[in-house]
């Protein structure tokens, strides 16, 4: 996701213009990882692309309530069903949010941090914000718009921003 910044909105914003099926994607506050992870059928699999400290993008920042000139662990992966890039992921972590308990994760490699994010009983999700983008503000070069969402989840009141792409080879969200 690069170029211009996307237009982010709460459920109730765009209620009417999404398909049920794309409501049950977008809005579900449980893990994505283990959702894919049954609509793939065991074939699943996770990529990392990248992960540095670098200064996250201001509606980020903005979105976490940090400051946009300090730093933060941005990691990016591509979640795989069946063979093929259904989600792209960008997640934001501060840096005072990988102190502690939260060290790990620093080295979560090919792991997925939902897994981590669900199995943490102080885990607290803001609500959920949808954004339909722009093959420019896309990740991987596909040539439709994709539907986005984001929140920030807090861990023992420690804030990380996690971003989920629905790529248009993900069939259950966009059937062929």
């Amino acid at each position: 996701m690069h170029q211009a910044f996307p237009q982010w909105l709460r459920e109730n914003q765009r209620f009417n213009e999404l398909s049920s099926l794309e409501r049950r994607w977008l809005f579900n506050r449980g893990s994505l990882t283990s959702a894919l992870m049954s609509a793939s059928q065991g074939e699943f699999g996770l990529q990392l692309l990248s992960q540095s400290m670098q200064r996250p993008r201001f509606d980020e920042a903005q979105a976490l309530g940090s400051n946009p000139r300090h730093h933060a662990l941005v990691r990016e992966i591509v979640m795989f069903g069946h063979g093929q890039p259904w989600v792209f992921a960008r997640s934001v972590i501060p840096l005072p949010t990988l102190s502690g308990q939260f060290r790990h994760f620093k080295n979560l490699d090919d792991r997925p941090l939902g897994a981590l994010l669900f199995n943490d009983p102080s885990m607290q999700r803001s609500p959920i914000e949808t954004a339909l983008l722009q093959p420019q503000q896309l990740h991987h070069q596909v040539d439709k718009p994709a539907w986005a969402r984001r929140s920030v989840f807090h861990l023992r009141a420690k804030p990380l921003l996690v971003c989920e792409v629905f790529l248009p080879s993900f069939d259950p969200m966009y059937p062929q």
